[in-house]
């Protein structure tokens, strides 16, 4: 049975060298055998992670004795996904230790402490939230505009490439948008013309039926 060393990096810019130098540091340092788990450019606000999905099923197929990390913001960025691991390690008899923390599972003491530091980083990222909205509202008061930029669309364009048969990706390729923007589109065309014959052409609902 061995030890795991999981590292993440959320780009592709960054390189999990740094993390991987440290863990490999503590494997040596304590004489173990240590398995290798990488994520590269995944963001840690996903659950589901190639190389962490790995760490764990080799966790349940009883191959790991421990899960060594960095820093605690690499394995689990919410409070929900770092209660879900560190019970299911906890019920697999896997210690989970984080470096810059000085966090051992395998004692109480830094089971409280691997809790709370995880309730922190999550308060701390509510408050970012709630800044940022509150940023926004205050923008859309002084008149700005929020979001993306309105999409200009030359109708024109639109309507020749229709006549012409050109399919939908044709379309999006022309007129430089999504091609679930062009479905829109042609739908909204499609309503405008239905209204249009429906004005010209009341309905007459109602009427006597011929006897």
């Amino acid at each position: 049975m061995s030890i795991a060393l999981y590292a993440r990096v959320s780009t592709s810019d960054q390189h999990p060298e740094i993390q991987l130098h440290a863990l490999r540091q503590y494997a040596a340092a304590r004489g173990v055998e240590a398995e290798e788990y990488v994520d590269a450019a995944v963001s840690g606000a996903k659950d589901r992670r190639p190389a962490l999905d790995r760490l764990l099923a080799d966790a349940r197929r009883r191959k790991v004795s421990a899960v060594i990390v960095a820093k605690l913001d690499r394995l689990a960025r919410s409070v929900r996904h770092l209660t879900t691991l560190a019970a299911e390690l906890a019920a697999l008899g896997v210690d989970l230790v984080v470096l810059d923390q000085s966090i051992d599972t395998g004692t109480p003491s830094g089971r409280l402490l691997f809790h709370v530091l995880g309730s922190i980083a999550e308060f701390e990222r509510d408050l970012i939230r709630e800044r940022t909205a509150a940023g926004m509202r205050a923008a859309r008061r002084r008149g700005k505009r929020i979001g993306r930029p309105e999409i200009i669309i030359d109708r024109m364009t639109l309507l020749r490439g229709v006549r012409e048969g050109a399919t939908v990706s044709v379309l999006a390729r022309r007129l430089g948008v999504s091609r679930g923007t062009v479905r829109k589109l042609l739908a909204g065309e499609v309503a405008e013309r239905v209204s249009g014959v429906a004005a010209e052409n009341p309905a007459t609902a109602g009427a006597d039926s011929p006897a």
